[in-house]
């Protein structure tokens, strides 16, 4: 029995550079891929957040040159900015059609993102 399920992750740049905005999506998305046992072809949509101080390059530009990404609907908008959160701050949220509904969802919040959701943090 398939199901629809969503992942969430978040993750921060070091910088607003195309390298620093790529060296942090590549690594969240290898990061959710690996502990999620992604397949592309189950992505339903990919939607993306980055806050107003990132926009040397959209997050979703990154993910369609990934193997396999190049067909997956991918979104990008501007994070709500809310005075004193989280600089450089890119989120991402993964609907998916799952083919077991008891498969195990790992939520992944990596470098300063790890302080919006401990809980979800990779130790």
């Amino acid at each position: 029995m398939w199901k629809v399920r969503a992942i969430r992750g978040a993750t921060t740049a070091s910088e607003n550079t195309e390298e620093a905005i790529r060296e942090a999506v590549t690594e969240l998305l290898d990061e959710l891929e690996r502990h999620n046992r992604l397949d592309p072809e189950e992505i339903i949509s990919v939607v993306f957040t980055s806050t107003r101080d990132l926009d040397a390059i959209f997050p979703a530009e990154i993910a369609r040159n990934r193997s396999c990404w190049d067909c997956v609907p991918l979104l990008d908008v501007q994070q709500m900015h809310v005075e004193n959160s989280i600089k450089r701050c890119i989120r991402v949220l993964i609907h998916l059609n799952i083919p077991s509904p008891d498969v195990k969802i790992n939520h992944l919040y990596l470098r300063q993102a790890k302080n919006l959701r401990p809980d979800w943090s990779l130790a």
